[in-house]
């Protein structure tokens, strides 16, 4: 059973996601030749104060292009 793991800062549009979700499950069934129902697609959502590039959070640089 394949078993993926996405982790996304918070805020993406759910429908996106889905999509998303969707096509990593095909893609990981068609590459692995797993049965589509075998692979389980597992999406973390990350607050953007806890995901950072360094030392600048993802928050923090949101905040500075708004300022722009």
């Amino acid at each position: 059973m394949p078993i993926i793991q996405i982790n996304l800062v918070e805020g993406r549009d759910d429908k996106v996601v889905s999509e998303c979700v969707r096509e990593v499950a095909r893609t990981v069934s068609r590459t692995l030749d797993a049965p589509l129902a075998s692979v389980r697609v597992m999406v973390n959502v990350i607050n953007p104060q806890f995901f950072s590039v360094g030392d600048v959070t993802k928050a923090e640089s949101a905040a500075q292009k708004d300022k722009s």
